[in-house]
């Protein structure tokens, strides 16, 4: 029986070697693991729709579903999930010492749409009193210049936001103090612990205080398939969705493991053992149902922003095929 051929683009993760390496397998699908940094697979698949399945922004998928044809339909797995409390970066001469001195500061950004900035502004606004529209956003290049925005946007007057000059980066303007804190995903190159710093310096600490307050582990990324060959092809994305819950099965399995551990770290075993003690077993966990609370405060947050014209409901996000939880 003839297979259905798929490119799918995302990075090496731990819970996507098996799909790479060919230990699980989709039903009815060949799947074309195309194993490429998170910027790269964002930019070619917003951009140019390269991929029949996609890791993908959350925040960037969202956007994409108030064109006039939303080009991408989304399946409840999380490539990514990150606690970003670790992520905000102030220059030590700015007088940013706890989160309300933030109020009337100049904040970098990559991109305004980044999911990890939604997540930062949200939880600065609800939990520590800095309301998204009281700074200025500068976006553009951490570490090159001419970064710009993957999808346009239409935001609302209250959300100041303006690009930085061509030939800057918001690595450096940090340091110079051209701006005065930094909201990003990766750590920038000037973050030296003196002349920048964190915002939370014990972020663990914080962000273990956040998930017992909340119970939300945010997520980052999500999948995506191109629309076009959804439509033809429905069963695909149950079929996808049963594949990555093997998958990640397969990978809790290997982190249990004590005779070795699983991943380069010296306490690995220690970490896991963390993790399930503070979230659960399936402290990763995949599928609609275990995941609404989280995708209903990231959706209130995306569209406080300004990035959804109209607050959506966590299941407006997904192929109505992978609503309801089953068994692998």
């Amino acid at each position: 029986m003839t297979k259905l051929d798929l490119n799918f683009a995302c990075w090496g993760y731990d819970r996507m070697l098996p799909l790479a390496d060919g230990r699980v397998k989709p039903d009815g699908i060949d799947l074309n693991f195309h194993d490429l940094e998170v910027e790269e697979t964002f930019f070619r698949q917003a951009r140019f729709r390269e991929f029949d399945v996609s890791e993908m922004s959350l925040s960037s998928y969202t956007v994409s579903l108030f064109r006039e044809n939303p080009p991408f339909i989304a399946i409840p797995v999380w490539p990514s999930r990150f606690f970003r409390h670790s992520c905000i970066y102030v220059n030590a001469k700015s007088g940013i010492k706890k989160p309300k001195d933030l109020i009337g500061r100049r904040i970098g950004v990559p991109e305004f749409q980044m999911t990890a900035p939604v997540w930062i502004r949200g939880i600065l606004d609800e939990h520590y009193g800095v309301p998204v529209d009281s700074v200025t956003y500068h976006t553009g290049g951490e570490e090159e210049p001419g970064r710009i925005e993957k999808q346009k946007l239409d935001l609302p007057g209250n959300i100041k936001v303006t690009p930085i000059p061509e030939d800057r980066t918001l690595a450096q303007m940090l340091a110079s103090g051209e701006i005065d804190a930094f909201h990003t995903a990766r750590m920038p190159s000037t973050f030296d612990g003196k002349k920048v710093v964190r915002l939370f310096p014990d972020f663990v600490a914080e962000e273990k205080a956040y998930y017992k307050k909340t119970g939300i582990f945010p997520i980052m990324h999500t999948v995506v398939i191109r629309r076009d060959v959804y439509e033809k092809n429905r069963w695909i994305a149950q079929s996808l969705m049963k594949a990555f819950l093997k998958a990640q099965h397969l990978t809790y399995e290997m982190q249990r493991q004590t005779a070795a551990h699983a991943g380069m770290l010296p306490w690995h075993n220690a970490h896991v053992e963390e993790a399930r003690d503070l979230m659960g077993d399936d402290y990763w966990p995949y599928g609609f149902e275990k995941n609404v609370a989280t995708l209903q405060t990231f959706l209130e947050y995306h569209h406080q922003c300004g990035l959804s014209k109209r607050l959506l409901k966590p299941a407006d996000l997904f192929a109505p095929e992978t609503l309801e939880s089953f068994k692998i």
